[in-house]
């Protein structure tokens, strides 16, 4: 008598067969939910400030990006090129240390990597930069962008953090942020940024790809306690925003236009010019749009698109 081909289905499982079940059930929800996790938690910038700063003297403010979805935002105005003369960043206020000296590590910029970042595909084209060893000299590297709300422009420290501007110069030099938006605006007293270079407009977006960080990480010792605790991230630094996890620096990155508090795990990778800090100032004085982090962190009430940003 010929077997139904479905009759194997209705048989009773065995306490094994149950177990691998369930073991399969659980594995793939447990797939689901990091998935919607990272996709939560991607490239972000989450700043915890409060007023218990004046309390423990110090706030961390901790700077994610979200990363990658596939749509473009565009549209911008017209402004002139600016100067690149350094600003002098400001002291840091009490409750946090500075920046540590800079002591550069062996095998600084020789061997760069940008390995795909899985499941999270490029937001806008573009052609991971080169790997490998990349050199360290010029120390500094200048750049212009120009916003939709004035000029602002960059010193890229390549001394400091070779592998990462080989990054941001390979996609300014494609066009990766040409009219794309600033998606947020952070007015708080412990983390005052603005944060740019995501394509999709909505935090959410990456180049394909990711990259370690450099200073001031590379300064402490990867089991190091102090690498969780506040320093300043002083007014007219440059900095990657990233997920928290090693190797999740992207495109995203943010500008400080007063003195913030993180732990030392944001690559500062470059300062801002005195144009530049005026331009971030007049975008901070127009306000945020209230989001669900807060009245004082979410997109500029002043719309600010990069029309062009390119290395001089």
């Amino acid at each position: 008598m010929p077997i139904d081909e479905n009759e194997e289905d209705h048989a009773v499982p065995t306490n094994e067969q149950r177990r691998e079940t369930a073991k399969r059930k659980l594995e793939r929800q447990l797939e689901r939910r990091a998935a919607q996790e990272r996709r939560r938690r991607l490239f972000t910038i989450i700043g915890s400030v409060a007023g218990v700063l004046l309390v423990i003297g110090a706030v961390v403010a901790t700077v994610i990006l979200t990363s990658k979805s596939p749509d473009n935002n565009a549209s911008a105005d017209t402004d002139t090129p600016t100067s690149t003369t350094d600003a002098a960043p400001t002291p840091p206020p009490p409750g946090g240390a500075g920046l540590p000296p800079f002591v550069a590590p062996a095998g600084l910029g020789a061997d760069c990597q940008y390995p795909a970042a899985p499941g999270e595909p490029a937001s806008k084209k573009n052609n991971p930069p080169r790997t490998g060893k990349v050199p360290t000299d010029p120390a500094q590297i200048s750049a212009s962008m120009t916003t939709s709300q004035g000029n602002i422009g960059l010193q890229l420290d390549n001394a400091k953090a070779p592998c990462t501007v080989n990054s941001f110069a390979s996609l300014a030099q494609q066009g990766y942020f040409n009219d794309t938006p600033c998606h947020r605006l952070t007015t708080s007293p412990g983390l005052s940024v603005l944060q740019c270079g995501d394509p999709t407009g909505q935090g959410t977006g990456g180049p394909g790809y990711g990259f370690v960080n450099e200073y001031p990480s590379n300064q402490y010792q990867p089991d190091d306690p102090a690498l969780q605790s506040p320093v300043v991230y002083p007014r007219g630094t440059l900095a990657m925003a990233n997920t928290g996890a090693p190797g999740s620096n992207g495109s995203q990155f943010f500008l400080v236009f007063k003195d913030s508090q993180l732990p030392p795990n944001y690559t500062a990778f470059g300062t801002i010019d005195a144009t530049g800090l005026a331009t971030l100032d007049k975008i901070a004085a127009g306000g945020v749009v209230p989001g669900d982090r807060g009245p004082d962190d979410g997109a500029p009430k002043t719309p600010v698109q990069i029309k062009s940003l390119q290395l001089d």
